[in-house]
């Protein structure tokens, strides 16, 4: 009977957090959310019985899985496809995206100006000079008028201020992670809320995106102070996590506090939801786990540690591993995959803001003549210096092409290229071998290597004189098991997370303890809330532990001592 009534309090009290929110008649409102406490529920409540409402994030894994959810209840948008949408309803035509756009014509202003411009910088801090936007405008209109990321949004927001009739109306606007947005975007939202109801959710525990000028400022100052016109709201109930990973956050942001950092964080709790199923997981994994290995041995001992996994709970789980880098995430997935695993996906960010020959030549099989897929090829295929000189007849009032500026023998080099790209696309034989091998690796795609990684899992199944223990055992083998960074782990969760790389050279700024940066904690908040049920901490420095376990409280912490050998591991796994 206790049990029942701490069930039924916990779940009431949730409930009055999320009436409270609901039952404000302020057409303004922002809800700070944790990790899994519940955002999506509250987003369906404040849906229900409306007829035309907008979602807005810009994490591609939430609009996927928001979409689904709301299904029929709202239209989901990232802020891009949003701003896009105002853009093309104000103009009447078709609006193009290059989201490389800004590092092209920064590139331009560099040879054309001689001047180093952040326009993507610029655009997000609404910061930009006239004479640099009449710049880009310059140089947009070359490129076919086609439009990036951040002045997309640049330009939705102006054309908005500008003409505010334009600004569209619903019943409801629904902003979700608005602790990552920036000025430009902050804009936008705020026209928006001059004629409809607005409600945004976001944690500045979780703030991360610094990377596009992103600041939880704009979070606290909404949340805080009354002249803002937000009500205020909070979500404080985690219904995703076990009972120590809560603990464990809850030790992090109390050392982060005591020690300076987090300044102007939002206080608010951060709890553990009662509830029956909830408390079996908590009581089967009362502890995080924390084991010092060599890098090579990491796949190794996630392989064992999924397998006790599998025997312990004789269902279907899933399984989340988190790698401060893309290349250690590869390295993983072909580890694992070699292991026998063939449910293993990747999360990939794109790194590289460079335009690449092949974004180039993607523009042309769209576009023959398109004068940014002729730039953008002929700067990897021309010498700097002709390129540049070419580059230059672009600068004036003329309508010269750049394809017309291009010799013929490269041309014919091009077309030759695009040539064995349609082939390829159109699933036609191309009969310049050669040709498609050199291409290959002028786009940076190792053939040889992803054919030989093929054969090898045709002929992993049988390996004789190869231990048992180098291969998973049946029943994981089709375990779902997705591997990301911290940053693009935004909006995924799984049963178990394995943190990998767990060390200071990746978690802390520079792999200085003294240099431990608000984003070094949000991320590796971030990291551990991915987990349903329980986390794996994987350093790969075995010299020095990692300053951050020093902030954890030492009971919630089983470390595993590495054991000599394969069947050592698996005994203590």
């Amino acid at each position: 009977m206790a049990e029942e009534n701490r069930y039924a309090t916990a779940k009431r009290e949730r409930e009055e957090h999320v009436n409270a929110v609901l039952n404000s008649s302020s057409n303004k409102k922002i809800v700070v959310a944790g990790p899994g406490t519940g955002k999506t529920y509250l987003f369906e409540r404040i849906l229900k019985g409306k007829t035309k409402t907008l979602t807005l994030t810009f994490v591609n894994a939430l609009v996927e899985d928001l979409s689904l959810e709301f299904c029929g209840l709202s239209d989901v948008r990232t802020l891009h496809g949003f701003a896009r949408s105002v853009l093309k309803k104000a103009k009447l035509e078709d609006i193009k995206i290059f989201p490389k756009l800004t590092e092209v014509i920064k590139e331009d202003a560099k040879i054309l100006l001689d001047e180093e411009i952040d326009f993507e910088n610029l655009f997000h801090n609404k910061t930009a000079e006239e004479k640099h936007t009449e710049f880009y405008k310059r140089r947009k209109k070359y490129y076919e008028g086609r439009y990036g990321f951040s002045d997309i949004m640049f330009a939705a927001v102006r054309l908005l201020e500008e003409k505010k009739d334009k600004i569209p109306m619903f019943d409801q606007v629904l902003v979700d992670e608005f602790q990552d947005f920036n000025k430009s975007e902050v804009a936008l939202i705020d026209l928006l809320a001059e004629k409809s109801p607005v409600l945004l959710v976001g944690d500045d525990d979780q703030a991360l995106y610094e990377f596009k000028s992103a600041s939880p400022e704009h979070i606290r100052q909404r949340y805080s102070e009354s002249t803002s016109g937000y009500a205020p709201f909070s979500l404080p109930y985690c219904t995703r996590c076990t009972r120590v990973i809560v603990e464990v956050i809850n030790d992090i942001i109390t050392v982060a506090k005591n020690r300076g950092h987090l300044s102007g964080r939002i206080s608010k709790p951060f709890l553990y939801f009662d509830e029956e199923e909830k408390d079996g997981h908590s009581d089967k994994n009362p502890q995080i786990i924390y084991r010092q290995l060599q890098a090579s041995q990491i796949p190794l001992y996630i392989q064992i540690h999924i397998e006790k996994i599998a025997k312990e709970v004789r269902k279907k789980f899933t399984v989340l591993v988190i790698c401060p880098t893309n290349t250690q995430c590869k390295i993983i997935v072909a580890a694992l995959k070699k292991k026998g695993f063939v449910n293993v996906s990747v999360v990939e960010k794109e790194e590289r803001k460079e335009p690449t020959l092949l974004d180039g030549l993607k523009l042309l099989l769209k576009e023959k003549n398109c004068n940014l897929g002729w730039r953008i090829v002929a700067k990897k295929v021309l010498k700097p210096k002709d390129f540049e000189a070419l580059l230059k007849q672009t600068d004036n009032d003329s309508v010269v092409r750049f394809f017309d500026l291009i010799e013929p023998n490269k041309r014919r080099e091009v077309s030759q290229m695009l040539q064995t790209l349609r082939a390829v696309r159109d699933g036609g034989q191309t009969e310049d071998e050669p040709g498609l091998a050199e291409l290959l690796k002028r786009v940076d795609i190792d053939a040889y290597g992803m054919a030989r990684a093929s054969l090898k899992d045709e002929i992993k199944s049988y390996r004789p004189g190869v231990p048992e223990t180098s291969f998973c055992e049946p029943e994981v083998r089709k375990i779902p098991i997705t591997t990301t960074t911290i940053q693009s782990s935004k909006g995924l969760e799984a049963d178990y997370v394995f943190i990998t790389y767990f060390d200071d050279q990746y978690f802390v700024k520079e792999g200085d303890k003294s240099k431990i940066t608000d984003h070094n904690i949000c991320s590796f908040v971030v990291a551990l809330t991915r987990a349903r049920r329980k986390v794996f901490l994987f350093s790969s420095d075995t010299t020095k532990r990692p300053v951050f376990l020093s902030w954890i409280d030492k009971k919630r912490i089983k470390e595993i001592k590495a054991k000599a050998s394969t069947e050592g591991a698996q005994r203590d796994g």
